[in-house]
């Protein structure tokens, strides 16, 4: 059984058949409220949107709970793209991300070797430079001149 509502004109509630109040203004216009209440706010000019138990209310100030849970909010998953970092090209990177762990542990290793195997030759050319320059006499040490008193005498 379907039955027939109206709404409130004040309060914005359904009225079952039956039951409210009609209100006729003299052009003949026709306003249907819930109870008295509604009536008498209207009728002493209220502002349905100032009041707290109205629709209209309760949409302004977001207190229609459950039209919000129904609307959830979709979130799209962030593709992320791989692109060429300065000095390093796609291949490269692709490449470095597809090998094994074995792969990665024994490049590293090299790469460490290579880096160590760089230090000490360094290090040796630093001791030869070294030892070259005591079998010639090193250089010449600065002299080491005493304080001069300033220019005009004593004051």
């Amino acid at each position: 059984m379907v039955l027939k509502t109206t709404t409130c004109r004040f309060s914005g509630l359904r009225i079952y058949p039956g039951r409210g109040i009609i209100y006729i203004k003299t052009d003949g216009q026709q306003w249907l409220f819930i109870n008295r209440k509604a009536k008498s706010l209207f009728m002493q000019r209220k502002r349905s949107a100032k009041i707290a138990w109205t629709t209209v209310y309760r949409k302004q100030h977001k207190k229609d709970l459950e039209a919000q849970v129904a609307r959830k909010k979709r979130r799209t998953a962030n593709r992320v793209q791989a692109r060429a970092i300065v000095g390093v090209s796609l291949e490269v990177i692709n490449k470095r991300r597809s090998e094994k762990p074995e792969q990665r542990k024994a490049s590293r290793e090299a790469a460490l070797r290579e880096v160590k195997e760089r230090a000490k030759k360094t290090r040796a050319d630093k001791a030869a430079t070294k030892s070259s320059d005591v079998k010639k006499g090193g250089p010449k040490a600065a002299k080491v001149m005493p304080r001069s008193a300033p220019k005009g005498g004593k004051r």
